[in-house]
């Protein structure tokens, strides 16, 4: 039925966009003819102005000297004619036109369309293993604004938000899924990871109220749990932390990707309780002034903890840790640069040979930070 359709359509019109090409152009008067009887009728009116004084000499001559340049021109093309297609090369056109490119989009549809196929939903379109990801977010954004109460919209743009660093928009989005779709473990759980990552890490009272409200809708969410625990140390309470994310690895199998991230957790914490002056360490006090500030303030505040941290990794580089918090908090700040830049840095103290080295290097990859001269 398609094709009974389609292709008439196609070639009655190829067949309007080649009719001029199948007549006989008119004998009238070439356009360059009228305009050399037009000049000529000028070169007779200056006569007349000039006999009557209405212009001087000079301007008459400079007048006339155009006005024949332009006759000149004009009685040329109409002795040369007009550059026409010859009927043979009218015929190729209608031909191309008529035939051969329908055949041709024809035989491309037929391997790359098809009409009963249904549009592509927004969802599978945003998980497309390379997606024209720029397109979808606009074409999203402007469903958002048109339908501001779409929360399944809302939640499909959220998590695009956070791959792109943009923490801010992720959060207003996780928002009003949750206000428009209802809250889950899952939306309270990615709005807690996105006030962290707009803080740097730090489990803010706004995040640990999101993380909260995930473990009451389900007790065994382990980022919740995680995050909740991460609190808990940042507050000063290392051993309580310790204690929860152990607990955590305990209630989970093993082979769990997120096992080793609550593994360098737990012995992260056991060596800031060793040594707890460790560079890029953010004091209870810290965590809590943070809290209480509005976001201009607070980032600035955490800009001077980044640019305090990095100071002080100058003067004691032998701290992997505070490597990986350096290169990690100028990406969520939005500073490639300076990662790629801390990232040779950390090399220069772990070798990209060696174990903190090769971790750095993934850290820096994961997170999308230059990695110009490291080698894995």
């Amino acid at each position: 039925m398609f094709w009974i359709v389609s292709l008439p359509i196609a070639v009655i019109a190829a067949l309007i966009v080649a009719a001029p090409l199948m007549r006989r152009p008119a004998a009238a008067l070439p356009a360059s003819a009228n305009d050399a009887e037009v000049y000529r009728d000028q070169l007779a009116e200056i006569d007349r102005d000039r006999a009557s004084g209405l212009i001087e000499v000079d301007q008459a001559k400079q007048a006339r000297a155009e006005i024949a340049r332009r006759l000149i021109a004009a009685s040329e093309k109409t002795e040369h004619g007009g550059a026409g297609l010859s009927r043979g090369a009218a015929l190729g056109v209608i031909l191309f036109l008529c035939l051969f490119l329908p055949a041709a989009a024809g035989l491309i549809y037929l391997r790359t369309g098809n009409p009963e196929f249904p549009d592509l939903p927004l969802a599978m379109r945003l998980n497309e293993a390379d997606p024209d990801i720029n397109v979808l977010i606009a074409k999203t954004e402007a469903h958002l604004v048109a339908n501001p109460t779409d929360g399944r919209g809302w939640a499909l743009i959220a998590p695009i938000y956070m791959r792109r660093m943009r923490a801010d928009e992720a959060i207003t989005a996780y928002r009003n899924a949750i206000r428009y779709q209802g809250g889950s473990a899952e939306l309270y759980g990615a709005l807690g990871e996105a006030i962290a990552a707009q803080n740097q890490g730090m489990v803010t009272k706004d995040a640990g109220a999101a993380f909260t409200e995930a473990l009451k809708l389900d007790p065994s969410d382990a980022r919740a749990r995680f995050y909740l625990a991460l609190a808990e140390g940042q507050l000063g309470d290392k051993a309580k932390a310790i204690a929860d994310l152990e607990a955590l690895a305990a209630s989970a199998p093993s082979d769990e990707p997120w096992q080793e991230i609550v593994a360098a957790q737990i012995a992260r914490f056991q060596a800031e309780t060793a040594n707890p002056a460790a560079p890029g360490n953010p004091s209870a006090a810290d965590v809590e002034a943070a809290a209480g500030l509005n976001d201009a303030d607070r980032m600035q505040m955490i800009r001077t903890m980044v640019e305090s941290l990095d100071a002080r990794l100058t003067d004691e580089p032998a701290n992997f840790e505070g490597w990986q918090r350096l290169i990690r908090s100028y990406m969520v700040l939005g500073d490639p640069a300076k990662a790629g830049e801390a990232l040779k840095r950390g090399l220069a103290a772990f070798p990209a040979d060696t174990d903190n080295g090769k971790a750095l290097i993934a850290l820096a990859r994961e997170m999308g930070a230059p990695m110009e001269g490291a080698t894995p």
